[in-house]
């Protein structure tokens, strides 16, 4: 790739929107701008280079980022250095990238998810041709072999495989991240063993769907990494998203044998009726997902389940509502990420008739939520008086002089504890349940 020169001195903030891959990017595009000299800024109004990276799963995500963006024309008209520039899933959907550049002509460079590699190129043409850049192409491929500037350990994410080739009718992903293609096995083993001598002690492995991994790779598959990946001895291994269509009992088996493979899985349900499920493609009925809820806990005794739900979906009625209550309710999911059905432009389900009103979707979501938080909460309590392993991620958000970090099945404890420990796995014996997190002491 060609160099281009940058002046020194440059700083850079990244405002990220959306899930665990948008942030995973948001590295990708910090090392790339760390390599041609620019330093992070603390603070987003002390940087010289603001960059949005979008997410356009929720229906709002759109006005957000307007707004967020329109706060910054009177920043930039303050310095002839400053440079606005908008990233990410948003820009890939067919007309938003010129839509936000005809609103914003102040907006300097515009690019897509596949388009970061480019990064450099667009800040010589801002920078030097002093003219704004535009790269949106919707049939590239990310780059993965780049330079990252991570947060600090002992967290890591590992970007496994793009794209996804589902279309599930209510998802816009398969449009904005592209189809299926999976990184070399012996690449991410070695970006793993490279995280491990940098100190850290957890990896995230990410895809859309983790359990296609392999699709053009001659003799892989998702089993076959988190075996290569333990392999490796990083003391600890999570993954997401898992789709239940794909979910195998090589899988399971993988989990089961390794210590370092967390003890659990997080497996979207997202409705509980089979009429729903199928206008939503999803490709299993009620039964299967049923059926592979009781092969995951005989397979790996213990396990922690969490899923994601969706209420008022197109043509979703109340009986079809009721039958995801007493799924809910019949698996006893540990956690759940819970959320109204929104229409995203260019979904199948945007144009489904029976559109479910606004306020009945806002009844069935607190119903929703008050059902799973009661099952969460008598999750929480089960764990009180156990003896739990614990990675320290940090200071606890909730009390300054406590820390926080995670059990072997994901659930989040606060601990007195001093900085210095942060990073290490310890003993933690459970004393108090909340609502959402869990109390503990540190044992010798």
């Amino acid at each position: 790739m060609q160099a281009y020169i940058t002046p020194l001195g440059l700083t850079f903030y990244i405002e990220t929107y959306g899930c665990q891959m948008n942030s995973h990017d948001s590295e990708k595009i910090a090392g790339i701008l760390s390599g041609m000299g620019f330093a992070p800024a603390q603070q987003k109004e002390k940087a010289d280079l603001v960059l949005f990276n979008t997410c356009c799963v929720r229906e709002n995500a759109e006005n957000k980022l307007f707004g967020n963006v329109g706060k910054l024309k009177q920043w930039k008209q303050q310095s002839s250095r400053r440079m606005i520039g908008v990233c990410g899933c948003m820009m890939q959907q067919p007309g938003a990238a010129e839509r936000l550049a005809d609103m914003f002509p102040f907006v300097d460079l515009i690019f897509g998810t596949t388009n970061m590699q480019f990064l450099p190129q667009m800040l010589h043409e801002v920078l030097v041709e002093r003219h704004r850049s535009l790269h949106i192409d919707p049939d590239g491929a990310a780059e993965e072999e780049v330079a990252m500037l991570r947060t600090p350990p002992p967290l890591a994410s590992v970007n496994i495989m793009q794209g996804c080739d589902n279309f599930c009718t209510y998802c816009i992903v398969p449009y904005v991240r592209g189809r299926e293609h999976s990184r070399p096995m012996d690449s991410i083993v070695r970006e793993v063993e490279s995280l491990m001598a940098q100190g850290y002690r957890e990896v995230m492995l990410l895809g859309q769907n983790v359990n296609s991994y392999g699709k053009g790779l001659e003799g892989a598959s998702f089993a076959k990494l988190l075996d290569a990946v333990a392999r490796t001895g990083i003391p600890r291994i999570r993954f997401m998203t898992s789709h239940p269509k794909d979910a195998s009992m090589e899988m399971l088996e993988q989990m089961a044998k390794h210590d370092n493979i967390c003890k659990q899985l997080h497996l979207p349900v997202q409705a509980g009726s089979d009429c729903v499920l199928a206008a939503m493609n999803r490709r299993y009925t009620r039964e299967q997902y049923l059926r592979l809820v009781e092969d995951v806990r005989r397979a790996v005794p213990g396990i922690s389940l969490s899923s994601d739900i969706m209420v008022g979906f197109p043509g979703e009625t109340e009986a079809d509502f009721a039958d995801t209550l007493e799924l809910v309710r019949e698996v006893r999911y540990d956690a759940a990420f819970t959320f109204v059905y929104s229409p995203r432009r260019g979904t199948r389900a945007a144009a489904m008739p029976d559109q479910i009103p606004e306020e009945v979707k806002q009844q069935r979501i607190v119903r929703l939520v008050e059902l799973q938080n009661t099952m969460t909460y008598e999750s929480n309590l089960r764990n009180v008086g156990k003896v739990e392993t614990v990675l320290l991620e940090g200071r606890s958000t909730k009390d300054a002089q406590a820390l926080c970090g995670r059990t072997d099945s994901g659930k989040m404890v606060n601990l007195p504890g001093a900085q210095a420990e942060i990073g290490q796995i310890v003993r933690v014996e459970i004393v108090e349940a909340k609502r959402t997190t869990l109390l503990g002491r540190m044992l010798p």
